[in-house]
């Protein structure tokens, strides 16, 4: 039906080209910024799980810190105990050579002198209290990490590590104490600081083996870690790359859509605009008609 006034098809038109207008404008706003989400009333679900994600890849990333100390703790501990091991083999040979009956006095009275050297390294290196290990005591040891002895004793048994974004991603590991048992046999003075343990004694090899296998035993313990340790950053790397990936899928923006939105809103806008001002010519022709009459 043809009016004057209202003109209803003028002001369809009119809305239909607002309402491409405004998708436009969304669409080239979605490609300048990259994201889909412009504000959070665009998409409150998608906000909501976002932040989500992003809390989550925020622990998982102190973890993956934690994780990398950790392992960086395991790996000096390993090294260290590399380096204790050698002493013992060194140690170990010395007794063996002492034990040789053509050995003169002066002979043995060298091996002594490097086996106390390497005891005295010992003590060096693992460290701890005069209570312990006798003597004076070692308070910083060189095997140390941070600050912090490798090879004592702590009050938990051991260190606890986050190694994810859950309450109950904990691991511990356990302390590898040297100042005890077999290793703390070959290191313990008196309180003149004279060694328990020379060259000569003739437990002295057994002692020595023994403790070659406490330091195995560790090495074994610290492999494992290490070897749990490397998972456990492998799985972190893994989910903060699935969460960024779904963050990605939720909130940023397909340009290839996007592009795609834009040329065809451009198109409704042109048709509109065209359609709206066929709409506005409808009155003036029935105006010439009424002159017309």
């Amino acid at each position: 039906m043809s009016t004057i006034n209202p003109s209803i098809q003028a002001m369809n038109e009119a809305m239909l080209l607002d309402r491409a207008q405004s998708l436009d404008s969304q669409a080239i706003d979605e490609l300048s910024s990259g994201s889909k989400i412009l504000s959070p009333v665009s998409d409150p679900a998608g906000v909501a799980t976002v932040d989500t994600l992003g809390a989550a890849n925020d622990r998982l990333g102190a973890a993956s810190t934690n994780v990398q100390s950790a392992l960086s703790y395991a790996q000096a501990s390993s090294s260290d105990l590399s380096i204790i091991g050698s002493m013992l083999s060194r140690m170990g040979e010395l007794a063996t050579a002492a034990l040789d009956p053509t050995k003169t006095s002066s002979d043995n009275a060298n091996y002594q002198d490097e086996f106390g050297a390497l005891q005295n390294e010992l003590r060096n290196m693992i460290g701890g209290s005069a209570a312990v290990i006798g003597g004076t005591g070692v308070a910083n040891p060189a095997a140390s990490f941070q600050g912090d002895a490798l090879f004592g004793s702590t009050a938990g048994g051991g260190i606890s590590v986050e190694i994810g974004d859950g309450a109950n991603d904990v691991m511990t590991i356990a302390d590898t104490n040297l100042q005890s048992g077999a290793t703390l046999a070959l290191m313990q003075q008196d309180a003149n600081g004279n060694y328990g343990v020379k060259v000569t004694d003739s437990g002295a090899l057994a002692e020595i083996n023994a403790a070659i296998a406490q330091v195995n035993t560790s090495q074994t313990n610290l492999g494992g870690v290490e070897s749990r340790l490397s998972m456990a950053a492998s799985m972190i790397q893994g989910q903060q790359q699935d969460n960024t990936s779904s963050i990605s899928s939720i909130s940023d923006v397909d340009v290839a859509q996007a592009s795609t939105q834009v040329a065809n809103f451009n198109v409704l806008m042109q048709s509109s605009a065209a359609m709206l001002a066929q709409a506005n010519l409808d009155p003036q022709a029935i105006l010439k008609l009424l002159k017309g009459g």
